[in-house]
């Protein structure tokens, strides 16, 4: 068997998984993926009042203002270019630093009591937009104060948004995206 004749099926075996995994099997996943689940294949991104792009629901931006809820901190400063973790350790005095930096201005802004671990400490990716339920309540009444409506109208907004983790033994979660837009509807 000549060299051409062993190598024909070789070559066209190699054209036709380049054309079937690089071509036809990604374009018939977009395609499925756009039809079954059209919001989140497209990112599931939020829209301005002028109809732009103003973000993600899954990637959290930074707040400042009083009457929103605060996302946890972030490592990266909320880029999506560049995603990732503190990288420091327990007993690197950097993180105790900052992890008690982030207690003193939730301190400083009325929290009493224990505050929860997502209040103070980074995603893995640093752009998580969930925090616990207790999370967000923590910040109800600094966000009713700041609103002038009453904790308890914003409590009923952060239950009516609440997510159960399918996780066993997870707590409940909000997005805290979704809930600063439920804030400010009518």
């Amino acid at each position: 068997m000549s060299l051409r004749a062993s190598l024909r099926p070789a070559i066209v075996l190699f054209v036709l998984a380049l054309l079937g995994l690089g071509l036809v099997y990604p374009l018939a996943v977009t395609l499925l993926a756009g039809a079954l689940f059209p919001v989140q294949a497209h990112g599931t991104l939020v829209h301005g009042h002028d109809g732009s792009v103003a973000g993600s629901d899954l990637i959290a931006r930074p707040v400042a203002d009083p009457r929103y809820f605060h996302p946890r901190p972030s490592a990266v400063g909320y880029g999506a270019s560049g995603s990732g973790g503190s990288n420091l350790g327990p007993t690197n005095p950097d993180l105790a630093d900052r992890v008690n930096a982030s207690i003193a201005e939730l301190r400083g802004a009325g929290v009493t009591g224990p505050i929860p671990s997502d209040l103070v400490m980074t995603s893995a990716s640093g752009l998580d937009p969930h925090l616990t339920v207790e999370a967000a309540f923590i910040q109800a009444p600094r966000i009713a104060a700041a609103r002038n409506r009453s904790v308890d109208g914003v409590e009923a907004i952060i239950l009516a948004h609440r997510v159960a983790d399918p996780a066993p033994f997870h707590p409940e979660y909000v997005n805290v995206n979704i809930l600063n837009r439920a804030l400010d509807a009518p």
